[in-house]
């Protein structure tokens, strides 16, 4: 991802018009993803979900984890629950707004957190010298050694299962390709004449790496990270159908679509809904991440 993005030298802090000119390029970048109908689209879908999950306490019509064994498994529109009710007679439209929470939670918290650390890991390894490049580089490579999918099972599993265990497996799958993200933009930008003109005036490496580094490194990165997002989403919905992520009667939808699945011959399409709402969401952070990638890209501006 990183060999991508452009990289511009960053403005030196006490350069009269520093300031305005960063304004400048992040009101382009702006400009360019409102231009685009494909991010914008993206952007009032996930505007729509995230709103229904923060106001899920009033405008769920009901009780997400109430069932009744009268309304079990009813069709849409049946006596007042639009979207029918699940397997335990609980309103489906309820449990997907309220699922919304916890399927977002694990979908962007594992990613922010990979974002620091893998980040940070990343410009260590691009700054701070061949040894410390060989270190960190050659762990990393550890973690590639095995698909994304088997090791979020594996650890996972291996910690018992659960909400935090599951934003735990999944922050470690993603620290290494954002290392590696980081680790790769930071190369680009070390050798610069920018750079060399900030050692030349006796800067330290941390300030050459906080002042200079750390704001061409951002971009390419923060790409990554919103892409990692909707898979993210689809893996923690993936530990939730096995039954190592979420625990019933939280609703989420992963969790909502394993336990649905033996009844999908008698309402195939309330069983279908999780599975719709996971696939509505990852698209649309897919389609949020592809503009901000245009967006950022200075290359043909």
């Amino acid at each position: 991802m990183a060999e991508g993005m452009s990289i511009a030298p960053a403005a030196l802090p006490a350069a009269p018009g520093a300031r305005r000119r960063r304004n400048t390029y992040w009101g382009e970048v702006g400009g360019k993803l409102i231009r685009q109908p494909g991010a914008m689209l993206g952007a009032a879908m996930l505007a729509v979900i995230v709103l229904a999950a923060i106001f899920a306490p009033w405008i769920a019509p009901f009780d997400p984890n109430k069932g009744s064994i009268l309304m079990r498994l009813k069709p849409f529109f049946f006596r007042g629950h639009l979207l029918g009710a699940d397997e335990l007679g609980r309103d489906m439209l309820s449990r997907l707004i309220w699922g919304g929470r916890i399927s977002l939670a694990m979908g962007v918290v594992p990613v922010l957190i990979a974002m620091l650390i893998g980040g940070a890991l990343g410009l260590t390894a691009g700054f701070g010298g061949k040894l410390a490049n060989t270190l960190i580089m050659r762990v990393m490579d550890v973690f590639y050694a095995f698909p994304s999918v088997l090791l979020a099972v594996a650890i996972a599993g291996a910690m018992g299962g659960g909400l935090i265990d599951g934003m735990i497996a999944l922050t470690l799958v993603f620290i290494p390709p954002m290392c590696r993200v980081a680790e790769s933009a930071t190369a680009q930008v070390r050798n610069l004449d920018f750079i060399e003109a900030a050692r030349a005036t006796g800067a330290g490496g941390f300030s050459i790496v906080r002042h200079h580094v750390i704001g061409n490194v951002l971009g390419p990165v923060t790409v990554y990270a919103s892409s990692l997002i909707s898979v993210s989403v689809l893996l923690s919905a993936g530990l939730s159908f096995l039954g190592l992520g979420v625990q019933p009667p939280t609703a989420d939808w992963g969790l909502m679509l394993s336990t649905l699945v033996p009844s999908i011959y008698v309402v195939p399409w309330v069983c279908a809904l999780p599975g719709a709402a996971i696939f509505l969401t990852s698209i649309a952070f897919g389609l949020l991440s592809s503009g901000l990638r245009a967006a950022m890209d200075m290359r043909g501006a």
